[in-house]
């Protein structure tokens, strides 16, 4: 949907409408969401109509940022499900057979929750969901038995006759916010490329919606198989399988009980966090989780140069590299990446060997990463 505001008075409505529409409130039941009246407007006798609106403008802008998110939290708290569609391969046991037709039957806004029941199966497709269509489950019949896959590459040719890159590349891409997902996989199916090949970042699962909860999923792929694009994120007992950087990208992400599973036939990486700022609050932290698999591994490749990993009380195989970190090939990096580990556990969580610009955090520096405050979960988690 493009939205096009052609004046100020257009955008003074649009931002009066927009927390009320992603809250499905009315202003009458929004009463203890909202701070205290702003004061009344007194225009000079002497001001223009475009100095009016001006100030209307303005004083909109303060009142929407005095909100503080409170009305964009408040709507998980109502996870009643509008209705719910199945999808099944067999045309007679469900509304739909394909996991994008249930999609796409969805209006071109979405603002109520919508279960969409994926029966056994596997299911060779290739799934968007807009940025507009939020409020979506997609719940599978167990992550072995509901299976969604496609075998995209970055260099595979697209409709308009150019390479795809790795952000077209995924099997699954949710660009809207409130996304679960629940007892499924995603899953790319190419293979391992050979160490050091061009253009072969497979993504199974691209997330660029904020406030998306995955529980009980797998991921399988090779090289980048999951995008953790934008937004904040949280995984759940959760299994995840690549090779290099197969968790990336730059959003603020919390993995509890996560089983992070290295297929690498020499080296890898388990990381690839982007964060380019001091000011960006993102990171991504694993909490109770374990490192197994193949190869000698990274923990994390400085993707950004302030990128941040933490990983805490996870056990991690003898596959990690005794450095542990990577800088991307710039020194300068080492000054301004946060990188750091708490009472891990596993021959691959020895701290001896660790490059010296990575922490062995202090039960102080470890509190804010290992809860879900990290990524104000209380506001909007209600599973």
């Amino acid at each position: 949907m493009a939205l096009f505001l052609k004046n100020k008075s257009s955008v003074i409505l649009f931002l009066f409408l927009s927390p009320l529409l992603l809250s499905g409130q009315s202003l009458g039941h929004t009463k203890e969401l909202r701070p205290p009246k702003p004061p009344e407007l007194h225009y000079s006798g002497n001001m223009t109509q475009e100095q009016k609106i001006e100030q209307q403008f303005m004083r909109w802008v303060k009142f929407v940022g005095s909100l503080r998110h409170s009305l964009f939290g408040h709507v998980m708290n109502n996870l009643l499900t509008s209705y719910t569609l199945t999808v099944d391969k067999n045309p007679i046991k469900a509304d739909f057979t394909t996991i994008q037709a249930a999609v796409d039957s969805l209006p071109p806004i979405n603002l109520l929750r919508v279960v969409i029941k994926v029966n056994a199966g596997t299911y060779k497709e290739k799934v968007s969901i807009s940025a507009f269509k939020a409020f979506i489950t997609i719940e599978g019949a167990g992550a072995d038995k509901t299976v969604v896959q496609w075998g995209d590459t970055a260099d595979t040719i697209g409709a308009r006759g150019q390479p795809l890159g790795t952000y077209n590349s995924a099997t699954f891409a949710v660009n809207s916010a409130f996304f679960i997902a629940k007892n499924i996989t995603f899953k790319n199916t190419s293979p391992v490329p050979i160490e050091g090949a061009m253009g072969k970042q497979a993504v199974a699962m691209r997330i660029s919606g904020d406030t998306a909860a995955f529980l009980g999923c797998k991921f399988l792929g090779a090289q980048d198989t999951l995008y953790d694009h934008i937004g904040r994120h949280y995984y759940k007992d959760c299994y995840i399988e690549g090779s290099v950087d197969f968790i990336f990208g730059n959003a603020l992400s919390f993995f509890e009980g996560c089983h992070v599973h290295a297929i690498a036939e020499r080296t890898g990486a388990v990381t690839a966090q982007s964060r380019t700022s001091q000011m960006d609050d993102t990171g991504f932290s694993f909490v109770n989780c374990k490192v197994t698999g193949s190869g000698a591994l990274y923990l994390g490749r400085a993707w950004g140069a302030f990128s941040r990993v933490i990983f805490a009380y996870t056990y991690m195989d003898d596959i990690i590299i005794p450095s542990g970190w990577f800088n991307w090939g710039d020194p300068n990096r080492e000054m301004t990446v946060f990188y750091g580990q708490y009472k891990c556990t596993g021959a691959g969580a020895n701290y001896i060997g660790r490059v010296p610009w990575s922490r062995e955090l202090t039960d102080q520096e470890a509190k804010p990463f290992i809860s879900l405050s990290f990524i104000d979960g209380t506001e909007w988690i209600k599973l």
